[in-house]
């Protein structure tokens, strides 16, 4: 039996899943703005633990989401997977952050672009294909009339994410397909992914491993 705890905090939304031989059992998450992810970490850690009757000592292993996303919940989230993977001594899994939220939709053609807020009109994103094989890699955008062109010509393209949101006045042809009720990532989507690369023995360094920030982090200080 594999059981892994799942940890999603690349965005405003604070999740946590827990999972069995890749079953979702149960998630606790929360999206507020002012980003309550260290305060509600490891309390939602401890609660869908506890809730199903297991403990850390239960965990086969950790999956994180590793960005791209918010500087400071990707360090967030990071920062607490390492801490449990060396005290238990248990393998870390990295995960896609765009792969976990495209997998919130299933499409039968057509293809799916995740799409997280960076900010005014720029966004990070990539491409999948209806079974999420990635066909463009990950890229920080700065969205016009002209993007995604090339795909949008011949393709339905699905836009998810809160970075999608402030696009529809931009990208607003036939061939876009929005899911204003999908915003952020979950760890409810998890699971599977990380059922699957613990399977394949897919782990990462946990002395060495870091975030994918994929844009450096800037310090904007207010002028006096």
């Amino acid at each position: 039996m594999i059981t892994i705890l799942s940890i999603e905090t690349a965005t405003k939304n604070c999740s946590v899943s827990l999972s069995v031989d890749g079953q979702l059992i149960e998630c606790r998450e929360i999206a507020e703005e002012n980003f309550s992810h260290a305060e509600k970490l490891h309390v939602f850690v401890e609660e869908v633990l506890k809730d199903n009757g297991k403990s850390l000592k239960d965990l086969s292993a950790i999956a994180i989401s590793q960005g791209p996303g918010s500087y400071t919940g990707l360090r967030i989230g990071v920062s607490s997977a390492k801490g449990l993977c060396y005290g238990l001594s248990i393998p870390m899994i990295a995960l896609d952050t765009l792969e976990v939220l495209a997998r919130q939709i299933n499409v039968e053609e057509g293809l799916i672009i995740p799409m997280l807020d960076a900010r005014r009109m720029e966004v990070f994103s990539a491409v999948f294909d209806s079974t999420y094989n990635k066909i463009a890699p990950i890229e920080a955008v700065v969205v016009d009339e002209n993007s995604f062109a090339d795909y949008s010509q011949t393709n339905t393209l699905h836009l998810i994410g809160d970075g999608a949101l402030k696009c529809k006045e931009v990208l607003n042809g036939g061939n876009f397909i929005y899911y204003p009720e999908n915003i952020y990532p979950s760890a409810k989507e998890m699971c599977s992914m990380a059922h699957s690369k613990f399977l394949a023995k897919d782990f990462v360094d946990v002395a060495y491993f870091e975030p994918f920030y994929l844009k450096d982090f800037v310090l904007i200080t207010k002028k006096k």
